[in-house]
């Protein structure tokens, strides 16, 4: 007769899983196994998609400083030239929140950056 072992762990050990797996439908939410795949699988989704947001974001800046700047007669990439003619050091990010939320501080910013072409 062998005694049991190793039992505590084990239990905490698919408990831990099933925690996380909770919420999933069928399957993925009660059998071991499928718990087990399903979690890897989320996992690399997370990875993969924490780098994927950094260039959804990125893209979404473009879309808003470009449409902005379109509006005042000039296309993303040269109002972008001109910011850097002019040395002026923004962002995407910030450009684009200035565009969104401040129209009067974003024409006097493509202002500059006009004159900075021009000259």
């Amino acid at each position: 007769m062998s005694r049991a072992r190793n039992v505590v762990p084990r239990v905490a050990r698919r408990r831990r899983l099933m925690k996380r797996a909770s919420g999933y439908w069928g399957a993925r939410s009660r059998l071991l196994r499928t718990v087990k795949e399903t979690l890897m699988r989320a996992g690399r989704y997370a990875y993969r998609d924490r780098r994927v947001r950094k260039r959804d974001f990125r893209s979404l800046w473009i879309q808003r400083i470009n449409a902005a700047a379109r509006s005042h007669g000039l296309t993303y990439s040269r109002l972008m030239h001109g910011l850097k003619k002019a040395g002026i050091g923004l962002d995407r990010k910030a450009l684009s929140e200035i565009a969104l939320l401040d129209p009067v501080g974003f024409a006097e910013v493509v202002s500059k950056a006009n004159a900075a072409l021009a000259a």
